[in-house]
């Protein structure tokens, strides 16, 4: 494996289990601030932070029709959408619920990845894809309670599916875009698209209990680690990686998850965790060696 194909499985690697984190954090803000505003405030303090790594890295900015088409289809499909869907997901089921169903987009990436990049998945792909998902339900079971339990897993396939097309998508921007441009006009693009339904029911704002320390902690993770850094170490590992089985270090999502849950939660972890992480971790040098 060459140079960038080890530090982009890294930055993906980081990336997954800082939103690892993130599910347990929206599910304990998500019942205070609906998903859109959410979302919203997340973008807000992420694009601010974002802009600031630009100006003191002093990027060079491009500008081109194509390119901006497809930043732009990034931001609305993945950022708007895909994120959305996955906080929407979230609230109607649950953390440990929302980060499953959403690994379902390594599988996603690999069928978008041959028409678009023209990337055919072969044998080696599906079965390291298969051994991760085994992986992912050793961990997690299948015991999952909610009223609106069908609803919430709605949303978040909808957030796995266009999360996957938006990180292929990626792939097809001129390398000469620096990535924090793209991912600062990526979230510019959600705050657009979102803010008409902020202005809408702008009174969900002012009800918001800004003088709650969890809130605040919340959003300056969501918004600065879990966007602006996750978000950039993210796609900079794509790009990197190169590979339409780069989603499966995505799966990172459910251990980290898994671990927080045991480590602040109290919840406990059986021997299935195990095996599910030695399954994950076999899929991806499986993976890596098929490439």
């Amino acid at each position: 494996m060459n140079k960038n194909k080890i530090i982009g499985s890294i930055y993906l690697t980081l990336a997954a289990c800082i939103w690892g984190g993130m599910f347990v954090v929206v599910k304990s803000v998500v019942s205070e601030i609906p998903p859109i505003q959410l979302v919203w405030l997340r973008y807000l303090i992420g694009s601010i932070a974002l802009l600031v790594i630009a100006l003191v890295t002093k990027i060079q900015w491009h500008w081109d029709k194509r390119n901006l088409l497809l930043i732009f289809l990034i931001g609305l499909i993945g950022d708007t959408i895909s994120i959305v869907a996955q906080e929407t997901g979230t609230m109607f089921s649950s953390a440990q619920l929302g980060s499953v169903v959403t690994t379902a987009t390594p599988a996603f990436m690999i069928i978008f990845s041959w028409p678009l990049l023209k990337i055919k998945p072969t044998k080696g792909k599906w079965i390291s894809l298969s051994l991760a998902i085994l992986g992912v339900v050793s961990i997690v079971g299948f015991h999952f309670e909610g009223k609106n339990l069908l609803l919430g897993v709605l949303f978040l396939l909808i957030a796995g599916l266009t999360w996957a097309l938006m990180s292929v998508l990626i792939e097809l921007i001129d390398k000469k875009y620096s990535i924090i441009q793209v991912t600062f006009l990526g979230t510019l693009v959600a705050i657009v698209c979102l803010t008409p339904v902020i202005f809408i029911q702008k009174r969900t704002l002012l009800n918001i209990s800004w003088s709650s320390v969890n809130i605040w902690l919340s959003l300056l993770y969501l918004g600065i680690i879990s966007t602006a850094i996750a978000f950039f170490l993210w796609n900079k590992g794509l790009v990197l990686f190169h590979s339409p089985t780069s989603g499966l270090f995505f799966l990172f999502q459910p251990i980290v998850g898994t671990l927080l849950g045991w480590l602040f939660l109290n919840e406990s972890i059986k021997v299935g965790f195990f095996v599910g992480l030695g399954l994950i971790l076999v899929s991806i040098v499986v993976s890596i060696r098929n490439e």
